[in-house]
């Protein structure tokens, strides 16, 4: 039994961290449409009427999922913020990104810097960030946080002797103005990215001459999910205690060891094909003179519906 609760505890939290560093970099990146605020979307109020609070209350009270907050960050900055939902019964889990330029309205912050969820961190810590994701997913309890380092990253790819990937097209793009200067040049076809190169590779949008993914921002979401899903595989395949000793110094977790056996004995026989992704439902658009991302209240509701009932519909009256 240790020697697989060790296994589970380095892949789970390699997982986050390479899943991590992906969303880290979709989230850093603006898109290039942007829309005046209009219809269809629902800024992040709670669902309305006493009726739907109840609902969404005994579905989550009724739940065996164990919920983690996961946090990328850069020095005090959640550049990060996903919900990882672990249902035990059917050995599954169920991630939502929350994009960092996420609408959240706190009525003693006026300014329009601070109605971004990845505020919230700065302004109330560890327990306000919890209660704000909490919020914006309908009242959703979290369990527990893990937070990561950026900085591993990078270190725990090249821990893993580099990942195998698909290069969907050659990437070269120069950013001279970032910090430090960006410098992207990966050719086409297979290879095995190192961790600077992982790094890179998740970071690329467009080459500079304006070419890029043909369907855009979903095609470059679409390659980063299939560096995480290597990178896991790679994990489950490789010498853990050379990358635990990597993984520890880069992450900071409430999750007791207690927990950490129940987990492990629950997920014995998953696999990379056990983890689902997701967003939080909205759209970007422009308020206040910044970018904001406005959350569909509507469409989270189904979201969360849908996650929750998956494998319980024998539990259904």
């Amino acid at each position: 039994m240790k020697t697989f609760m060790k296994y589970f505890v380095v892949t789970f939290i390699i997982f986050t961290v390479v899943f991590t560093g992906v969303m880290w970099a979709y989230d850093s990146i603006f898109l290039d449409v942007k829309k005046p605020v209009g219809d269809g979307l629902i800024v992040n109020n709670p669902i309305e009427g006493e009726e739907d609070e109840n609902s969404f209350a005994h579905m989550f009270n009724k739940s065996n999922r164990v919920n983690v907050l996961l946090l990328g960050m850069e020095s005090i900055r959640t550049d990060t913020i996903m919900l990882a939902s672990f249902d035990p019964k059917i050995k599954r889990v169920d991630i939502i990104s929350i994009p960092r330029d996420t609408h959240y309205e706190r009525s003693e912050r006026h300014s329009a810097e601070r109605k971004k969820i990845n505020a919230v961190y700065y302004d109330e810590k560890m327990e306000g960030l919890q209660a704000a994701v909490s919020d914006l997913l309908l009242g959703i309890p979290i369990d527990y946080y893990i937070k990561v380092e950026y900085d591993g990253v990078k270190k725990i790819v090249d821990s893993l002797g580099g990942v195998p990937v698909y290069v969907p097209m050659n990437m070269k793009y120069d950013d001279p103005y970032d910090k430090p200067p960006l410098h992207i040049n990966i050719e086409k076809g297979q290879r095995t990215l190192n961790g600077e190169q992982a790094i890179k590779f998740l970071r690329f949008r467009k080459n500079n001459d304006g070419t890029g993914y043909p369907n855009g921002d979903l095609g470059r979401i679409k390659t980063q999910q299939e560096f995480m899903k290597a990178a896991f595989k790679k994990t489950l395949s490789f010498r853990l205690p050379i990358v635990a000793n990597t993984v520890v110094k880069y992450i900071k977790t409430d999750i007791p060891l207690s927990e950490v056996a129940s987990l492990a004995a629950s997920a014995v026989g998953m696999s990379s094909n056990s983890i689902y992704t997701y967003s939080l439902p909205g759209k970007d658009a422009y308020a206040e003179g910044l970018s904001f991302y406005w959350q569909d209240v509507s469409q989270t509701a189904e979201l969360l519906e849908s996650l929750y009932k998956t494998g319980n519909d024998e539990d259904q009256e």
